[in-house]
């Protein structure tokens, strides 16, 4: 163990010594590399120059340090603290002021420059992010992304925007136009494939907390694709940061075993909600303006999802709704909410501690009752609520 890590050591330092040679190598090969060499060399001598000169006359340069404070000024400042008297002491102090001010030219210059590249590229959303933690990753694109957006602010007031991160290829101008509405204006953006690790980390998926993807419109791509692509960006996640809760959208169902074998935690079937929509609005029974009064677009009204006091676990579900004090109608339970990688550690856990737990949860895994945000709705009075469970209200 230590071994390996006085290798790394010596591996991360041999690193960095060729990173230096190899800069060093670069600035050699610049010819500005030598202009600015010459400017500063012009600079020095012509510094000695007034000390030499007007130590002679009564301008007041009598010190080395009082010749270095006249070059600073005239350089920086771009004016005479001294008054010089002598000719070649006023030809030196020419030299300092023309070379002085192309030397502070070149420095705001390449100021003013470092700063704009560093707007362009978060504007064109290469930047990588620094120092995130438990943000809101937005994988995706289509039209009326802007009201997804809304909805998703809306419906986690938790997240403030400067803690969402869109991760998208699409053209620049129409994330530009979206992010130019004075909400999203604090929303970050990275520019990508967010099926790529290298951009999923610049959007550091290491740290992020949840993660929705919706069906990628960016381009012209075929459903098929679509999906796919949505599969492969979760495999990615969850390969990267196993504890991230992953919510994503398929076009069509078949692709919804590949997205549990990758442990997403919620799947939206987008085309089958909308034909279960319009199968129960042909009934004439109104059933499609319940459906939408329900799925609210906010986080106060609607179905809602509470966490159940731990008091409450172990105990049944009639005496959990006899003590409420809730607002809302209690219709139901969810089970096995969170991330799955940790409700399999906290298994386990219970697995090590009493060894014949195990075979309930090898059992439990092979009829697949670990499934993820499973709703029971209206259960048996009896009904002892599990761990990892939470309430489902109507309000």
């Amino acid at each position: 163990m230590v071994y390996s890590k006085n290798m790394s050591r010596k591996k991360s330092a041999n690193s960095r010594i060729k990173k230096i040679i190899r800069n060093l190598r670069y600035s050699l090969k610049n010819p500005f590399t030598y202009a600015y060499f010459a400017i500063l060399v012009i600079i020095v001598i012509a510094t000695i120059m007034v000390f030499k000169a007007e130590t002679q006359t009564d301008s007041g340069i009598q010190t080395m340090f009082d010749s270095v404070w006249f070059t600073l000024v005239t350089v920086f400042a771009g004016y005479f603290d001294y008054c010089v008297k002598s000719i070649s002491g006023r030809a030196a102090a020419f030299v300092l002021l023309i070379f002085g001010m192309l030397l502070l030219s070149v420095i705001t210059g390449k100021i003013a420059s470092s700063f704009m590249d560093m707007q362009m590229k978060k504007d064109k959303g290469l930047k990588k992010l620094k120092s995130m933690k438990g943000h809101f990753l937005l994988c995706g694109w289509r039209a009326g992304f802007e009201k997804i957006l809304d909805s998703v602010l809306n419906s986690n007031p938790d997240i403030s925007p400067d803690m969402i991160v869109l991760l998208n290829d699409a053209p620049a101008e129409q994330v530009a136009q979206v992010r130019s509405i004075s909400r999203f204006k604090e929303i970050n953006y990275i520019s990508g494939d967010f099926t790529d690790d290298s951009v999923l980390k610049r959007a550091k998926i290491e740290s992020a907390e949840r993660a929705l993807i919706i069906s990628d419109h960016s381009h012209d791509y075929s459903d098929l694709e679509i999906d796919s692509k949505t599969v492969l960006a979760v495999l990615t996640m969850k390969n990267l940061n196993p504890d991230i809760y992953t919510a994503a959208e398929l076009i069509d169902s078949k692709f919804e075993k590949h997205l549990d074998m990758a442990h997403c935690d919620e799947i939206i079937l987008t085309t089958d909600y909308e034909h279960s929509l319009l199968a129960t609005a042909s009934s004439g029974m109104g059933y499609s303006n319940v459906i939408r009064s329900l799925i609210g677009d906010d986080a106060t009204s609607g179905i809602i999802i509470e966490d159940i006091p731990q008091t409450y676990i172990g105990k049944t579900y009639q005496e959990y709704n006899q003590n409420l004090k809730s607002s809302g109608v209690l219709i139901g339970l969810l089970l096995n909410t969170g991330n799955f990688n940790q409700r399999r550690k906290d298994a386990l856990r219970e697995a090590q501690k009493n060894p014949n737990i195990q075979n309930i949860v090898d059992d439990l895994k092979k009829v697949k009752l670990l499934k993820s945000n499973d709703p029971v709705l209206v259960p048996p009075a009896g009904y002892i609520i599990p761990k990892n469970a939470k309430a489902i209200f109507v309000r």
